[in-house]
C-alpha cells in the first residue's frame, strides 16, 4: 500500500514537474513566435535593411537563452516547494508559504526574461535602424511578454493545484492573502482584451509603426485575443467555478443533516477563505450536534427540547402526571459481594430496560439516583393517558429483569399533580419533577420489594388508567406509608 501512494506521489510530482517546465518553454517558444510574426507583417524587420539580419540573429539568441535560464530557474523553485511533497511529508509554514507563491514566482520569471527581452532588443533597434523601430519593436515584445505572463500565473496555478492543496492544510488563507480574486479577474480581463486590444490601438493610431498593410496584423492580433481570452477565461471559470461547485455540494449536505463533510481547501484567494469558514462552520455545527447529543443522553431528548425551547428560564408549571420509581433490592449487599465494576455492569443493563420501556411508550427516565431511576409520564410532554403508559412501563421493567435473573428490584407507581420545570439558577439548573407523587411512588418502592410481583401501584393510578390495563392488575392491600398520615390502597401485577 506505501508503494501505491508512494508512487502515485511520485506521478503526481513528475507531472507538475514537467509540466511547470513544459508551461515556461511552451510560453516562452510560443510567445516570441507570435512576436516574431507580428513583426513580419508589419514590416519589421525588413526595415532595417541589410541590417535586418544581426536583428534576428540577436533575438535567436536571446530566445534561445530565455528558454535555458527560465527552464532552469523554473526547475529549482518547482524542487524547493515541492521537495517535500515527492518525500511524502508535511510542509513547514515556511516551505507550504513558498508553495503557495509558486505560480507568482513563474509569472515572475517569466516577466523578468520578457523584460529582459524588451530591453535588449529595443536597445539594438537603433543602432540598426530607427527610433521609430525601436518604438514598434519595444510595443510588441512588451505587449506580447504582458500576455505571456498574464496566461503563465492563471496556467501555473492550475497546473500546480496538487501541491497547493496540501500547503494550504499547513498555511491556510487568512485575512492577507497574495492574489485576490479581483487581480484574477483584472488579470483575465488583460490577458483575454486589453493587450490585444491594445495591441490593434498601437497598430491602428499614427505614427504608422512599419511599412507594410496593417490587414494581416490586424486579423493576427484578433485570432491572439480570440484563442487568449478563451484559454484565460476558461483557466479563471475553473479557478472560481470548482471551489463553488465544492462549496454548493458541501452547504447542500449540511441543509440535509451531515455534519460530516469537509471541504478540500486548495485555493489561496478569498475562495480558500470561504472554503475554510465552511469548515470552521460545519465544525461548529458538528460539535454543537454532539453536545446537544450529550445533552440528550444526560437529561433525555425531551428534556434537551424543552431547554433548547426555553433557554435557563427558570420556568415550569404544576400538572397531573405518573411517576415510576426504580430501585435495586438489598444493593449494599451487592456492593459488598461483587466488585465495582462488575455491579455498575448490572446496572447499566439495568438500566437499559428502564430507558427501553419507558421511552417506547413516551415517558421520560427523569434522573439516575445511584441504584435507582425516576421515571416521569406527562412531563415534559403530555400524554394522553399516563397512567397506562407508566402501569405498562412497570410490568415490561419487571418482567425484562426477570428475565435476566441478574438483579431484583422494586418497582413503585402513584399519580398526581406535580410540578415539571427547571429548578436551580442561571448558572446551573436542572429539569425536575416535584410533588407528592413522586414521594409516593418512591415510599411503594420500598414495600415492593417484599411483594411477589415487585410492583405496586396507587389507588388513584389504576382509577385513571385503561380498562384494559387495570385488567392485568389485582388489589394488594392498603399500606401506611413513610411520612404519611393516611393509608395508601395498593395494587400489583
Amino acid at each position: 500500500m506505501r508503494r501505491v501512494v508512494r508512487f502515485a506521489r511520485f506521478r503526481v510530482t513528475l507531472r507538475t514537474a514537467l509540466g511547470f517546465v513544459g508551461l515556461g518553454v511552451g510560453s516562452s517558444v510560443f510567445g516570441a513566435a507570435a512576436v516574431a510574426l507580428l513583426l513580419v507583417l508589419q514590416g519589421l524587420p525588413a526595415d532595417l535593411a541589410e541590417h535586418n539580419w544581426i536583428f534576428v540573429l540577436c533575438a535567436a539568441i536571446y530566445v534561445a537563452f530565455a528558454v535555458i535560464v527560465g527552464s532552469l530557474w523554473t526547475a529549482v523553485l518547482h524542487r524547493r516547494t515541492a521537495l517535500w511533497f515527492a518525500r511524502g511529508r508535511k510542509p513547514t509554514r515556511a516551505e507550504a508559504e513558498l508553495a503557495l507563491q509558486l505560480p507568482v514566482h513563474m509569472a515572475e520569471i517569466s516577466g523578468s526574461l520578457w523584460l529582459g527581452g524588451t530591453v535588449f532588443l529595443g536597445a539594438i533597434t537603433p543602432l540598426l535602424g530607427s527610433w521609430l523601430d525601436m518604438l514598434a519593436v519595444t510595443l510588441t515584445i512588451g505587449l506580447g511578454g504582458l500576455l505571456t505572463v498574464g496566461l503563465m500565473y492563471l496556467t501555473a496555478e492550475w497546473v500546480g493545484r496538487p501541491i497547493s492543496t496540501l500547503a494550504l492544510e499547513v498555511s491556510p488563507p487568512d485575512q492577507s492573502i497574495a492574489v485576490t480574486v479581483r487581480a484574477k479577474l483584472v488579470l483575465t480581463w488583460a490577458v483575454a482584451s486589453g493587450a490585444p486590444l491594445l495591441g490593434v490601438l498601437i497598430i491602428a493610431a499614427p505614427p504608422n509603426l512599419g511599412n507594410a498593410d496593417d490587414t494581416s496584423s490586424l486579423i493576427l492580433l484578433a485570432i491572439i485575443g480570440l484563442v487568449s481570452g478563451a484559454l484565460g477565461t476558461a483557466l479563471l471559470a475553473h479557478s472560481v467555478a470548482a471551489p463553488l461547485k465544492q462549496l454548493r455540494i458541501a452547504v447542500g449536505l449540511v441543509e440535509r443533516g451531515r455534519t460530516d463533510v469537509q471541504v478540500r481547501v486548495d485555493d489561496a484567494s478569498e475562495l480558500g477563505q470561504l472554503q475554510v469558514a465552511v469548515n470552521n462552520m460545519v465544525s461548529g455545527v458538528r460539535e454543537r450536534d454532539r453536545m446537544r447529543d450529550l445533552f440528550g443522553r444526560h437529561v433525555g431528548d425531551e428534556v434537551a427540547r424543552h431547554a433548547l425551547e426555553h433557554g435557563a428560564d427558570l420556568t415550569g408549571d404544576v400538572r397531573e402526571a405518573t411517576a415510576l420509581f426504580v430501585d435495586v433490592v438489598d444493593s449494599t449487599a451487592l456492593a459488598y459481594q461483587m466488585p465495582p465494576d462488575e455491579l455498575v455492569r448490572k446496572l447499566n443493563r439495568l438500566f437499559a430496560s428502564v430507558v427501553s420501556a419507558v421511552d417506547a411508550r413516551g415517558g421520560l427516565v427523569n434522573k439516575f439516583q445511584g441504584d435507582a431511576a425516576l421515571c416521569i409520564f406527562g412531563a415534559p410532554t403530555r400524554l394522553a393517558d399516563p397512567a397506562t403508559a407508566a402501569l405498562s412501563a412497570a410490568r415490561a421493567i419487571r418482567d425484562a429483569v426477570k428475565e435476566s435473573g441478574e438483579l431484583d428490584l422494586g418497582i413503585g407507581v402513584a399519580s398526581g399533580p406535580v410540578f415539571a420545570g427547571q429548578l436551580g439558577t442561571r448558572s446551573r439548573l436542572e429539569y425536575t419533577v416535584i410533588g407528592d407523587a413522586v414521594n409516593e411512588a418512591a415510599r411503594l418502592t420500598e414495600h415492593a420489594k417484599k411483594v411477589s410481583g415487585r410492583v405496586l401501584a396507587s389507588d388513584a393510578v389504576l382509577e385513571a388508567c385503561s380498562a384494559s390495563e387495570r385488567e392485568q392488575w389485582t388489589t394488594y392491600r392498603k399500606i401506611r406509608l413513610r411520612g404519611r398520615r393516611v393509608v395508601t390502597a395498593t395494587w400489583t401485577a
